[in-house]
């Protein structure tokens, strides 16, 4: 009798268990894979996410890379505006918006890797800028800074005062002071720092990077689980760094260095942003599903890169604290709700 009862516990424990898991399965808001594909160019890369105070809802800023353009080398990688996409329904789906209107020079120019900040009722964009369109790497890319009421029209603020002037990639914090921060990609593919008050004249502590190592691009740094993060990209997957004070960094290991089996998340990750909705954080990154490797890509004896080598999707994937630093199995299945953000969530 009494080993009767235990097994009958037993089953009713465990298909307690098994329901409980099923019912978690079916609540959970699964991502999808790819998260965005840019349907004009095909070309979607580094991504930012922020939320939009007048719409009220998620947008995406991203560089659009000419992907479809069946042009000599890397001169897809020119000429780009900056994409626009948001969702209205918490990241399930996002639609293509059309491009930011960035032009205060005459000419067919090149933007990258935007950066934004919502700041005493204004938003902040700072994004790379190079004059006109190159077949092969080249040109100088400097920063530029721009303001806007509404993200649609934008003005020119300027170019911020750096030590170099071939710089990329900036990503911006506020420091708990009030001050801004903004660490960006400097010589040797290093990090380097600088600071202001106003997010417009721009101080320099030193031309000695802060991020040192391997060589990368990509910086984010943002604050999760008490701590201050910043992530790089090494082309090879994102490098994690961990803070106290955002002065001294921790060279942690690296997320997205693996090829994921959701459609498109191939070969690796690259290039992206992180948004803290609550208690949980989600990394956007782009892939270029078609290669092997992120920087494997043959030319063809025309001198054009084929369009599988060229096309990029954009992904999203749950950052998560174990044993004392992030991990990221973008594998598994995990919620993904962009629900609105907090006052304290706000970029």
């Amino acid at each position: 009798m009494k080993l009767n009862l235990f097994y009958l516990v037993f089953i009713v424990t465990t298909s307690c268990f098994f329901s409980l898991q099923a019912q978690e399965r079916d609540n959970m808001h699964a991502a999808p894979a790819p998260l965005f594909r840019d349907p004009v160019t095909d070309g979607a890369a580094d991504p930012v996410v922020f939320w939009n105070h007048k719409e009220k809802a998620w947008w995406m800023l991203y560089t659009q890379r000419r992907a479809n353009s069946e042009t000599a080398d890397v001169a897809y990688c020119y000429g780009n505006a900056i994409g626009i996409a948001s969702t209205e329904d918490k990241g399930r789906t996002w639609a293509y918006r059309g491009t930011l209107n960035l032009d205060f020079e005459n000419g067919h120019n090149t933007f990258w890797a935007p950066d934004i900040v919502f700041h005493k009722g204004k938003y902040h964009l700072f994004v790379s800028y190079i004059r006109g369109v190159y077949n092969h790497w080249a040109g100088k890319p400097r920063m530029v800074h721009y303001t806007s009421k509404d993200l649609w029209n934008w003005k020119f603020e300027g170019f911020p005062v750096l030590p170099f002037d071939n710089v990329i990639n900036p990503t911006l914090f506020q420091m708990p002071d009030g001050n801004w921060r903004m660490w960006y990609k400097g010589p040797n593919s290093l990090t380097y720092m600088a600071e202001s008050r106003d997010l417009k004249k721009w101080h320099s502590p030193s031309k000695e990077p802060v991020i040192k190592g391997n060589p990368h691009e990509g910086e984010k740094v943002f604050r999760f689980v008490g701590s201050y993060w910043m992530l790089t990209d090494e082309w090879s997957g994102m490098r994690i760094y961990k803070s106290a004070d955002l002065e001294h960094w921790e060279k942690q290991g690296k997320i997205l260095d693996k090829a994921g089996k959701r459609p498109d998340d191939t070969p690796t990750g690259a290039h992206g942003d992180v948004v803290v909705v609550g208690n949980k954080a989600y990394v956007f990154y782009f892939t270029h599903p078609g290669r092997k490797a992120h920087s494997a890509a043959d030319i063809r004896p025309d001198g054009v890169l084929p369009y599988e080598f060229r096309r990029s999707s954009i992904q999203v994937a749950e950052l998560v604290l174990k044993d004392g630093t992030l991990t990221c199995l973008r594998d598994e299945p995990f919620d993904f709700e962009m629900t609105p953000p907090t006052e304290r969530d706000i970029k």
